[in-house]
């Protein structure tokens, strides 16, 4: 269960936050796949926790999640209420900074789903997965993989583990899903939630 924090309201359920681009000049591929996981988050029960955003792939989702008659929580930081034009017919949270607004996303979700984004959703999900390396947490991390776009991601973090950077064990940290569907099981299987510990030294 996720932390209580007055300035949400209670929510008795599991919670998916998807960390995902917030441009209007994203391919209308990824922006479908956005909505679609929006509404399958609703339709099997879960809370939809994302960045607060009505635009791009962050407005399509939170969209049709509240279509579809789900819950919504958005965490927007204020400065960036007018570019990324906050979507307030959903519950959302206005904080100070990036930092907050990450911690309150991290802590209200259960499983992350990461869709395609830009530098944002990039530096996003890189600090969930530090902390996973350092095993500060060990909730299901899936990529959506429309369309392939993140396997330059996925080479690099296999270039780090061939360079001694990085464990080969964290090559397992995160799932891969090439569509909404398979990512939607992906995050109710019993599997995706094993634990797993990443630093050995």
């Amino acid at each position: 269960m996720s932390p209580a924090n007055p300035a949400i309201a209670p929510f008795d359920g599991r919670s998916v936050c998807l960390f995902c681009g917030s441009s209007d000049a994203a391919d209308p591929v990824y922006v479908q796949a956005a909505a679609d996981f929006g509404a399958a988050a609703a339709r099997a029960g879960w809370r939809l926790v994302y960045g607060g955003g009505g635009v791009g792939l962050m407005g399509a989702s939170a969209r049709a999640a509240h279509e579809a008659g789900g819950r919504v929580l958005g965490v927007m930081p204020e400065f960036l209420r007018s570019r990324e034009r906050l979507f307030d017919e959903v519950e959302t949270l206005v904080v100070t900074s990036m930092h907050e607004r990450k911690q309150i996303m991290y802590d209200q979700s259960d499983a992350f789903v990461v869709a395609p984004g830009g530098i944002g959703t990039l530096e996003e999900v890189v600090e969930l997965l530090s902390w996973k390396r350092l095993d500060l947490h060990g909730k299901p991390v899936i990529f959506l993989n429309i369309n392939g776009f993140w396997e330059t991601f996925f080479g690099l973090m296999r270039h780090s583990v061939e360079t001694g950077f990085t464990p080969p064990s964290f090559l397992d940290a995160w799932l891969v899903c090439d569509t909404v569907e398979a990512a939607m099981m992906a995050i109710d299987a019993p599997e995706t939630r094993r634990a797993l510990q990443h630093d050995r030294r």
